[in-house]
């Protein structure tokens, strides 16, 4: 439409339910910046889930952070905080197969069931994890006076969780985050449109390569592949190649290395736990 010359072309990136043509406003697309490639682009949303919570924590210098929970967000979640000066983060999950994530993410790991008193007394604590025992070790790993946030979905669940015991008296925080709300402090400055700009740089790093498959995963051949998708031990992400649909000739536009962009596409992510 009117106004979107620049567009063509180019990359963009388009928070939208998996549809092979669809119409929005301007606003809703976003250009892929220099150094981000589309194949690690698809992290965007999960980039974005992750700076919001980073934000949520209040997270400072210096601080101690443990993540309970090393799925898609978990990991993101460890690797924004850890860019974050002298932070020390702590990667705690139940599968030891995990570890190798968290070794090339650059953050420790622990297995859940081998957690110590030396692990404990964070300054925050984030939940990623989606289960009720999860939550119960976050609360166990906050210091006095620490806040867990909480960033799993659990639907209409009811959870039981151990407030009794130490959680007064400790005075520990519970804390919400859910990416569809900027946190408050943040919104006289802030728009959706500027914080997923900083998903989209973010996704320029070659290291988050680690999180996705190096496999894709045809849209036709997906019915045959999701035993394999779903199973445990499976990467965290696979990226599902949709058919390009027939639309009309633009003109190429080179990249800074002179060669021409690639085919038009539509890649969407699957992600474990």
């Amino acid at each position: 439409g009117k106004g979107a010359e620049p567009l063509l072309g180019r990359h963009v990136f388009c928070l939208f339910p998996h549809q092979d043509r669809y119409v929005v406003r301007m606003e809703a697309v976003h250009a892929l910046p220099e150094g981000t490639p589309p194949s690690r682009a698809v992290l965007t949303p999960n980039l974005e889930t992750a700076v919001n919570i980073v934000w949520d924590s209040k997270l400072s210098v210096g601080d101690r952070l443990a993540v309970v929970g090393a799925g898609v967000v978990g990991c993101l979640v460890a690797y924004v905080a850890s860019r974050v000066a002298d932070v020390s983060v702590l990667l705690v999950d139940v599968d030891a197969s995990r570890s190798a994530l968290a070794e090339r993410l650059g953050v420790r790991f622990r297995l859940a069931e081998q957690l110590t008193a030396e692990d404990a007394d964070r300054d925050v604590v984030v939940h990623c994890s989606g289960g009720p025992a999860g939550c119960a070790t976050a609360l166990s790993l906050a210091g006095d006076e620490a806040a867990v946030v909480e960033a799993s979905w659990f639907g209409d669940k009811q959870v039981s969780l151990p407030l009794g015991e130490a959680f007064h008296s400790r005075r520990l925080k519970l804390v919400s985050s859910q990416v569809g709300q900027l946190p408050v402090e943040r919104r006289p400055r802030w728009t959706y449109a500027r914080r997923i700009q900083v998903a989209l740089r973010l996704a320029a790093d070659p290291l988050l390569d680690v999180l996705i498959a190096p496999a894709d995963i045809a849209f036709e051949d997906l019915p045959k592949a999701l035993p394999e998708v779903c199973s445990a031990g499976a990467a965290l992400c696979r990226r599902i190649l949709y058919p390009v649909p027939e639309l009309p000739p633009t003109p190429p536009r080179p990249n800074d290395l002179g060669q021409p962009r690639l085919a038009r596409m539509k890649i969407a992510l699957n992600t474990q736990a």
